[in-house]
């Protein structure tokens, strides 16, 4: 019998697995009625911490249009979460004889990933936190594909906020591992978050060089413009002048608002945030460019837009009823995909002792203490560098111990590089190390 698979990250299914999903949900658009016999008598369940109009209707929609039927709490900070009852318990009940499958969204980075550990049935991450929105990524990738044939090879600018946007943090990701090139034109301070960026140099090659934006327009007139491909990393000296990498054809323009719900005190936006509207668009690499955004849209997209044939954010929308019919389909076991799945990725490590080293306040591990074994996950040996095992932020490591002969070392020391992941324990500093009974190594 197949373990269940879960999708919490894009990363959870391979390329090829996607194609197939783009191929079902091709098919099921051709008549969303017809298919009202494929999940008939199986039951998803919709657990969001947070609120959501088109993320939660598109997926009962989805699961109406299989046959299956839905249970909804759109509002669980007014359920039991309120008496205190944990992640843990509550995916632990739902996924017993409630549901056969979860669909989650909440607040907290990593929460996906912690539900996941406890069900007994598939979860979906609806998005968690400002990490990652998987089925919104899948639909983007999906309405691409549709309005343009392929994804590799294509030019895409990610414009707004990208600090914060799960969305573009999922998305940016996708189109690395497509083969398409990115395009950042960030609202100034609200730059990709540093974790992103490296993930995508090491795990895709795609380094980050300065673009010079003159052909951009406005929309790029007060931001640093940052260009990353996935095709090329070694080469993009070869392509660049004074002013940067030109870009000279863009295929998707890619908007977000300004995600003001996950802003620190310190975030600032006293400049007036960028807007897309006609003169935008009127800029010579612009002009076959397709408009999306994962809505809902403040003012960053002018209403002059709507009417514009480039402008495909409301089909964008609609088309995330078959592919998220697609994406319950095949993880119910109703579609099979003859692709074969991913790689396992890193393995993830148990942090044995000390406090927490994730530094992310809003990271599940965080945020629910009961039931949950933080963990890490390797990214580098020399240097030495980890990353939290939920959120993905990289850890703050001041010195590194071994549990079995409890001495610290220096992070960046040889004798560090030689310890075994399941032996090795992060400190912040000399204190907490001696605190917990560890000495320092001899020399």
């Amino acid at each position: 019998m197949k373990g269940i698979r879960h999708l919490v990250s894009v990363d959870d299914l391979s390329v090829a697995e996607i194609q197939e999903l783009f191929e079902q949900a091709k098919a099921f658009a051709v008549d969303l009625r017809a298919h009202a016999d494929l999940c008939r008598g199986l039951i998803s369940a919709s657990l969001f911490y947070e609120p959501s109009t088109r993320t939660r209707l598109s997926f009962e929609s989805a699961m109406q249009r299989l046959g299956g039927g839905v249970l909804t709490a759109a509002e669980m900070r007014s359920s039991s979460a309120v008496k205190g009852e944990s992640l843990a318990d509550t995916v632990r009940v739902v996924s017993g004889s409630y549901s056969d499958l979860i669909v989650l969204r909440h607040s907290s980075e990593g929460a996906a990933r912690l539900a996941a550990q406890y069900s007994n049935v598939p979860v979906i991450n609806a998005g968690d936190g400002s990490h990652e929105h998987p089925t919104q990524t899948l639909c983007d990738l999906y309405t691409l594909w549709i309005e343009k044939g392929h994804i590799e090879g294509l030019d895409v600018v990610l414009a707004g906020d990208l600090l914060y946007s799960r969305t573009i943090h999922s998305f940016v990701y996708a189109l690395a591992r497509f083969g398409a090139n990115i395009v950042c034109v960030p609202h100034r301070g609200f730059e990709l978050p540093p974790y992103v960026v490296r993930r995508l140099r090491e795990e895709y090659g795609a380094e980050p060089v300065r673009a010079d934006a003159s052909e951009l327009g406005d929309l790029a007139e007060e931001s640093d413009v940052v260009y990353m491909t996935p095709q090329k990393p070694h080469q993009l000296s070869l392509f660049t002048d004074s002013r940067g990498l030109r870009v000279g054809r863009v295929d998707a323009v890619y908007m977000t608002r300004p995600q003001t719900e996950r802003h620190g005190k310190d975030d600032d936006l006293s400049r007036s945030y960028m807007k897309l509207g006609q003169n935008s668009l009127s800029a010579g690499s612009l002009r076959e460019a397709v408009v999306m955004h994962p809505l809902p849209r403040r003012d960053e997209i002018s209403s002059e837009l709507d009417d514009d044939p480039r402008s495909i954010y409301f089909k964008q929308a609609a088309r995330g009823v078959p592919i998220r019919m697609a994406i319950l389909g095949f993880l119910l076991g109703k579609i099979e995909l003859k692709s074969s799945p991913p790689a396992a990725g890193a393995r993830l490590w148990p942090v044995a002792a000390g406090t927490n080293p994730c530094p992310n306040p809003t990271c599940v591990s965080n945020t629910e203490e009961r039931h949950l074994q933080l963990a890490f996950r390797l990214t580098s040996r020399d240097p030495l560098r980890a990353v939290c095992g939920y959120c993905s932020q990289e850890m703050p490591i001041g010195l590194v111990g071994c549990s079995t002969t409890r001495h610290f070392h220096d992070r960046d020391s040889a004798s560090a590089r030689r310890i075994r992941p399941d032996h090795l324990i992060f400190f912040r500093d000399e204190a907490e190390a001696t605190a917990l009974g560890f000495s320092a190594a001899t020399r």
